[in-house]
């Protein structure tokens, strides 16, 4: 693993537009995948892709935000910036994976949920606050892992989970670095120092307990070798499986409790 790239090189290396995308993954990963539409509410969100598929045979509920390369598939996935009804589309499928016994996997890359007029009107904020609040009670072994960008709330919607992962290059969030300064020092400019401050990188995250694991890379980023990263998140999500699939659904619930817990519990004077 290399942990001397500069945090900025490393949102560029997450940012590729050659990086694989939920698409790849799922083609590479799982077997038998059948698409979800719809939150039975509003409507589809093509920005968040959902469905049942096998995972070394196993049936399991896979859940992600979708980029494209090209500008065309961008815009049509909206950058990977899901409206309310891709958060309640995804709950659905969560809720649906509870009731017949199936472990979930989330796959994250968004810059940040969609801020737009129409979204807000139809509940963003609420959309994504009750996934962290039902995805905190799901009887059923919860995986997440950040595969490029980790923005905000966008990204927590889907990270409410026993095991969370970050690909080497990915980072995670609560605003971008040049946000971050803008908002902070009123100077844009101090993004890389923002961005060494807020301690985004999965070596950060990992050292503060915030995430439970990194995934390698290959030397240059994932889009170097897509079948060394999909073989390299198959291993992780199998041996995190192999951990969780024993456990009782009170007992993942209680332990991802006290995961969340733990975050931010810092030593003060000599006492906790």
């Amino acid at each position: 693993m290399e942990n001397n790239i500069d945090v900025l090189d490393r949102r560029e290396i997450a940012k590729h537009r050659d990086r694989p995308t939920i698409l790849y993954y799922i083609s590479n990963i799982f077997d038998s995948f059948f698409e979800q539409h719809g939150d039975r509410l509003y409507g589809d969100d093509p920005a968040m892709w959902g469905g049942i598929a096998e995972f070394d045979g196993l049936p399991v509920t896979v859940i992600g935000h979708i980029k494209g390369g090209k500008t065309s598939d961008n815009i049509r996935s909206n950058f990977g910036m899901a409206h309310p009804e891709g958060y309640r589309k995804a709950l659905r499928l969560m809720r649906q994976a509870e009731k017949f016994g199936r472990p979930i996997i989330c796959i994250v890359d968004t810059p940040g949920a969609y801020c737009g007029i129409g979204a807000e009107e139809r509940g963003q904020g609420e959309a994504i606050a009750r996934n962290l609040l039902e995805m905190s009670a799901l009887k059923v072994p919860i995986i997440s892992i950040v595969t490029g960008e980790g923005g905000s709330g966008g990204a927590l919607g889907l990270a409410v989970a026993d095991r969370i992962f970050m690909l080497e290059n990915a980072t995670y969030s609560v605003i971008s670095p040049k946000g971050f300064a803008s908002i902070l020092w009123k100077d844009a400019s101090r993004e890389r120092e923002a961005a060494q401050k807020m301690k985004i990188t999965a070596y950060d995250l990992l050292s503060l307990g915030v995430i439970d694991g990194i995934i390698e890379e290959p030397a240059g980023g994932a889009h170097k070798n897509a079948k060394f990263m999909a073989a390299a998140m198959h291993a992780a999500i199998q041996s995190a499986l192999g951990q969780l699939l024993s456990r009782s659904g009170n007992e993942l619930v209680f332990q991802r409790y006290e995961k969340f817990r733990r975050i931010g519990v810092y030593a003060e004077n000599g006492s906790i």
